[in-house]
């Protein structure tokens, strides 16, 4: 850590040269000092903190049993098959702190009182609290990334949690701190959230009918100055309590305090604060199946999102199959295809109608929404993945066809094309930080573990909610399947494979696993149309983790540097 805060000294004066005009200034002027006084660059610290916000393009399935990488150096692909170590570990976040120290180093500042943001009073005031809020609530997501990331059993058998930094500490301070118990590292993240709460707009908003209370003193033209709708991509307050929701449930979960302590409640009655807001299950967005399909900037399905960027095709020309010009890197499993109910919302079993030579014919449409299946058409091209199939044949050119038999669709753009001699017709994309989806399966997973399916929490139920998703899913209605389930323990299994089909390929299965405390081995399985008929491929890929790998390593060469960072089990 200690050449980490090395780094952002270098970077805090580099930020102070380009926050502002590039007119020349004195080299003297370039500290702590100059920094701390000048508003760009104090706001240029600040926006550190919006660095390394996890999106959806992670693609950590390849380590699941969802997908298979067909690069043979993929990290994950590596992990997956036994590499994973405390000296080698893709899915680290310890980085994270990098982000922790730059807003500490923020909050540092601004509670000095030496920058003026504003000549007028009210507006300098709203600008601090506003800024703190934000400071408060990213020094909280980051070390929630942490502790997703490197929360576990310690060699005493304790569950303990992460570091938790609260200033800033200069290169030759002490960096030899313990780990906090696991509780009292979500008890610090949350205290970090309610703070920031107290502190942000609810959203930024030109609509003075949505100024929150503790706003309301404030003259509303220097209000929108703060926290006008120009703001509306920074953390806000509805972020912050479905990020909180999230800590909550995740906090819950049977591989850390397994629904001790309250946590379920307080993530079903903070997702569903939030979600009653957009009218409870009424508010579900009729486009969040396929959200990434266009660049509609007012997408009702977002909670949080980065700015659009400009149009590219950099995703497809990973993923497109290998006929369309792509590389074909992640091939779903015929393991998650199968996860994929029939239309009527039955398991795709044969008792249930299911049949393995036409084993696409009357399934959950979200099935080929997000999944290249053998014969589809795709990219400008029909995808053929079994005999005939050509470059696109299962196994036909090593790194760039499927694997599996399968090709993705989810995330991609459909309309980007990548043609035979180079060019492209590129589309816009943007990164996705928290849909509303996610909040909606949160809600439904801690009410069903407080009561069942048919708890209502705040005027909805996990029932509720699964059937709006699955009807919006164009699952045959009435869902008789729903119907059926009575209990919670069936609930959860039902909410627990909607939770994959709706987020899958958008890097939670790989967590989701770990805090539910499922097998993590599940061989990786294939589908292949040989010609005549489609034969299951029983082992694609073997998933070869230690059964210490619940809970993931820190990082090695923290352990060696600092004594008081204990371990977890097996590492």
């Amino acid at each position: 850590m200690k050449n980490l805060i090395k780094y952002i000294l270098v970077g805090v004066v580099f930020t102070g040269m380009i926050a502002c005009d590039m007119d020349p200034i004195d080299e003297n002027r370039l500290d702590f000092d100059y920094v701390s006084s000048d508003p760009a660059s104090a706001e240029g610290i600040l926006l550190q903190g919006y660095s390394g916000i996890i999106d959806q393009f992670v693609f950590s399935e390849a380590a699941t049993d969802d997908a298979v990488n067909n690069q043979l150096g993929n990290n994950y692909k590596r992990m997956a098959l036994g590499e994973l170590s405390a000296q080698f570990n893709p899915a680290s976040r310890w980085n994270s702190f990098e982000r922790v120290f730059w807003v500490n180093k923020f909050l540092q500042i601004i509670d000095a009182g030496e920058i003026v943001w504003s000549r007028d009073e009210e507006t300098n005031e709203m600008f601090n609290l506003r800024m703190k809020g934000e400071a408060l609530a990213l020094r909280a997501l980051h070390h929630f990334y942490a502790l997703q990331a490197h929360a576990g059993k310690g060699t005493s058998g304790e569950l303990l949690g992460i570091p938790y930094f609260t200033e800033f500490i200069e290169a030759n301070g002490n960096f030899n701190t313990p780990r906090l118990s696991f509780e009292a590292s979500v008890q610090a993240i949350i205290t970090d959230f309610d703070e920031a709460l107290a502190l942000l707009p609810t959203d930024y908003s030109d609509n003075q009918a949505s100024v929150d209370p503790w706003y309301a003193g404030y003259d509303f033209g220097k209000y929108k100055v703060v926290n006008g709708s120009q703001y509306n991509l920074r953390i806000s307050g509805r972020i912050v309590k479905a990020l909180k929701a999230r800590l909550a449930l995740f906090a819950a979960s049977p591989s850390f305090l397994n629904g001790q302590n309250g946590y379920y409640t307080l993530a079903a009655n903070t997702a569903s604060e939030v979600l009653n807001t957009i009218g409870g299950v009424s508010g579900l967005s009729p486009n969040g199946v396929e959200f990434y399909t266009s660049d509609n900037t007012n997408n009702a399905e977002m909670i949080w999102r980065g700015s659009i960027a400009g149009n590219s095709s950099t995703y497809e020309k990973r993923m497109f199959p290998p006929s369309v010009n792509g590389k074909g890197e992640i091939n779903p499993t015929h393991n998650l295809v199968m996860a994929f109910p029939m239309q009527n919302g039955f398991p795709a079993t044969t008792a249930n109608g299911f049949d393995a030579q036409n084993p696409y014919a009357n399934r959950d449409p979200r099935l080929k929404k997000y999944i290249v299946v053998n014969g589809e058409s795709f990219g400008g091209g029909i995808i053929k993945t079994g005999v005939g199939g050509g470059i696109d044949r299962l196994d036909s050119i090593p790194q760039f066809s499927t694997t599996t038999g399968y090709y993705l669709k989810k995330l991609l753009r459909p309309d980007v094309r990548i043609n035979n001699d180079g060019s492209t017709v590129d589309k816009r994309h943007f990164d996705v930080y928290f849909r509303y989806t996610e909040l909606f399966l949160i809600f439904a997973e801690a009410a069903n573990e407080i009561g069942g399916p048919d708890q209502s929490i705040n005027g909805m139920t996990a029932r509720n909610v699964i059937a709006a998703i699955r009807q919006r899913a164009g699952i045959t209605q009435p869902d008789n399947y729903l119907v059926s389930i009575t209990s919670k323990e069936a609930m959860r299994a039902l909410i627990r494979n909607e939770r994959r089909l709706e987020l899958s390929f958008e890097g939670h299965r790989f967590w989701d696993l770990r805090r539910w405390g499922l097998s993590l081995n599940d061989t990786a399985k294939g589908y292949f149309f040989n010609g005549t008929s489609y034969v299951e491929l029983p082992s694609v890929e073997n998933r070869n983790y230690q059964p210490f790998a619940t809970y993931m390593p820190i990082p090695n060469d923290e352990t060696l540097k600092f004594p008081e960072l204990l371990q977890n089990q097996g590492w």
